[in-house]
């Protein structure tokens, strides 16, 4: 029986292997916060979990909700809404918390985020991000790292580390 091996010479491929005639896409979790759409780095999510109360902290900012117990990691938990300056809401079943993987300096941290739901992974080709457009002094895009258009749908790509450690947001030792 004769065998042939297929062998790809190493101009046909990028650095992460994807062939160079075909797009390098990028993962995002998107989500929602009321009607506004935003995503992760698929690659930052650690766990999406149901909404469950948690344990409130003294003397935090009002965002900062508390802390979760998470298979022994005490985990801080910020509501989404609250740090954009968005108005309040109740939670619901489809409430959730987005448990993402935070760097900061040269340590890996998790995080978790409220969310008003949790959509579906999104496909988009790394050539068609957009960075964050400027609108001045009045609109804080200062966590937005990119926009991306998937589905005829506009997705705010977060920038996580920014998000999580401005204000003295960061993980219990």
């Amino acid at each position: 029986m004769n065998s042939q091996v297929a062998h790809t010479d190493s101009g046909d491929a990028n650095e992460n292997g994807v062939p160079n005639n075909q797009p390098e896409l990028i993962q995002f979790l998107t989500f929602k916060l009321g009607k506004e759409e935003y995503g992760i780095d698929i690659l930052r999510i650690h766990e999406i979990r149901c909404w469950e109360s948690v344990s409130r902290i003294p003397n935090v900012p009002h965002y900062e909700k508390g802390v979760l117990n998470l298979r022994g990691a005490i985990v801080p938990v910020i509501d989404l809404r609250e740090r954009f300056g968005f108005e309040s809401a109740e939670t619901t079943e489809i409430t959730a918390v987005i448990i993402v993987q935070v760097h900061e300096d040269e340590e890996s941290k998790i995080m978790g985020m409220i969310v008003d739901s949790v959509s579906d992974v999104a496909d988009v080709e790394k050539s068609l991000l957009q960075k964050a457009p400027e609108f001045g002094e009045k609109v804080n895009t200062q966590f937005i790292s990119s926009l991306a258009t998937a589905n005829d749908r506009m997705i705010r790509v977060l920038n996580v580390d920014k998000l999580m450690q401005l204000n003295g947001v960061s993980q219990a030792d």
